[in-house]
């Protein structure tokens, strides 16, 4: 018991991690209607931007502050991701405004390509390191009531309670503030929300930047968990079969979601694996998502359209 204790709390805080990435699919797509496939870009591109601005900054300024200079490379990182969801919405999709979702799709696979070779480009290509400080010593759990205790890794928590502390605050964004329910009035219907005085283009630039500023946190942890490398835009294509399990357009599905495939993936790689031979962890969450696109395409907490005819 104490094992899968172990295994099911690694594979929740993993499921953390992929709620946060693919908080910025739902993001996008509930404001715009465009299914972001330059999420996972996004991430590497806002991981690469915090790695090289925290080393870049305290050698330009000669800080000794780790603290400071992370905080500097943070916003700078931000200011970076803001202007990128600006260029996004004025050269790309506000010249395609009102077009056939598979333009739409092609566009966001076209800055997909754009960002990683333009990421290549100013930071280069090498692996890089974020440390942000997070401590990386193991912690012992129930000790008193397993053998042993239930081994955690206390980066892992830290990442874990950094997403869930940021799932709750976009919550609150979304339903407690003006611009939060500008957004999901353009949401729901684009025409109406223009009628009542809601432009669209400054929605979008809005949406975009918030979907940057997540991709820039969840770029940091992962960035922090395993380096900078290129990989980690592959990685964050764990999104989208959270999405297509929680729902394209609900916020609390993105977290259900990310929850159900950490877990999954774990408990199937540690107790499954060993019979068919491993590497259960990578296909996991696409077969899941295959499955429910046959049983259930909305997802779990998705709309189901119906429209007549």
């Amino acid at each position: 018991m104490g094992f899968f204790l172990e295994t099911l709390i690694g594979g929740l805080m993993s499921g953390m991690l992929y709620s946060l990435i693919a908080l910025g699919f739902v993001l996008i797509f509930k404001a715009s209607g465009v299914f972001n496939f330059a999420q996972g870009a996004m991430v590497l591109f806002a991981a690469l931007a915090m790695a090289r601005f925290a080393e870049w900054i305290p050698k330009g300024l000669g800080l000794e502050s780790k603290l400071v200079a992370n905080l500097l490379a943070f916003v700078a990182a931000l200011a970076v991701m803001v202007l990128v969801a600006w260029l996004i919405e004025k050269l790309v999709l506000g010249r395609l405004v009102n077009q056939e979702g598979i333009t739409l799709l092609m566009a966001t696979l076209g800055i997909t390509y754009f960002l990683d070779g333009f990421g290549q480009t100013i930071f280069g290509s090498d692996i890089y390191k974020i440390d942000i400080g997070l401590p990386k010593d193991p912690l012992f759990l129930f000790e008193g009531t397993f053998q042993g205790g239930v081994l955690v890794n206390k980066e892992d928590l830290f990442a874990a309670g950094i997403a869930a502390a940021l799932v709750a605050l976009l919550s609150l964004f979304f339903q407690k503030t003006a611009t939060g329910r500008a957004l999901r009035a353009v949401a729901d219907d684009h025409q109406a929300a223009q009628s009542i005085g809601i432009p669209l283009s400054r929605v979008w630039v809005i949406v975009w930047s918030v979907a940057g500023f997540v991709a820039l946190v969840a770029g940091i942890i992962w960035g922090s968990k395993l380096g900078v490398q290129f990989s980690l835009s592959v990685l964050a294509l764990k999104g989208l079969p959270v999405v297509i399990l929680g729902g394209l357009t609900s916020v609390p599905g993105a977290i259900i979601g990310g929850l159900i495939l950490g877990m999954g993936e774990k408990l199937s790689e540690v107790f499954l694996g060993p019979m068919i031979g491993g590497g259960i962890e990578i296909w996991f969450g696409y077969v899941l998502a295959l499955l429910f696109l046959l049983v259930r395409p909305q997802g779990l907490f998705g709309e189901k359209i119906i429209d007549r005819v």
